[in-house]
């Protein structure tokens, strides 16, 4: 049985994570590069970290910056703009648990995509840096084969 239209053509997207500061706004940075004008993307974590400055320097390889990025919250980004999301999808098991229990107050459809914290890496910095380049890659993938639409997605 075919999912709703909502699930496949979403209008707005929350990426989650655990601390909100390296996989969820990665992702939420490649996604809104893909469809600037047409989704509304979001990250938010389980609890706020700090912003990871490999995250930082892997998205500016790809010209994105997201140096400005504050990480926040679930309760934060609702207390401030509410959580209004057609998709919440989940990067880590505590990002999703926590969707999954929004989910019996909000109507959101949640996605769980799981995705290695690159922060648990350890070595030289090329290394470090390394991982975090595979994680913005295999979430890369990910986003342009669940968002493409008519196959025109690029970076």
């Amino acid at each position: 049985m075919a999912a709703p239209a909502r699930v496949h053509n979403p209008q707005s997207v929350l990426f989650a994570c655990e601390l909100n500061s390296v996989r969820s706004p990665m992702a939420a940075s490649l996604l809104h590069h893909m469809f600037p004008r047409t989704l509304y993307v979001r990250s938010a974590g389980v609890r706020a970290g700090e912003l990871d400055p490999f995250a930082v320097a892997v998205m500016a390889e790809l010209g994105q910056d997201i140096s400005r990025h504050r990480p926040l919250t679930f309760e934060q980004l609702e207390d401030w703009e509410g959580l209004n999301f057609d998709l919440i999808v989940t990067l880590s098991p505590e990002a999703h648990h926590k969707a999954l229990e929004l989910t019996r107050t909000i109507a959101a459809d949640v996605e769980y995509w799981p995705t290695p914290d690159p922060t648990a890496i350890e070595g030289s910095r090329e290394q470090r840096i390394q991982a975090y380049r595979e994680v913005c890659d295999g979430l890369l993938l990910r986003i342009r084969k669940r968002f493409a639409r008519g196959g025109n997605v690029g970076l």
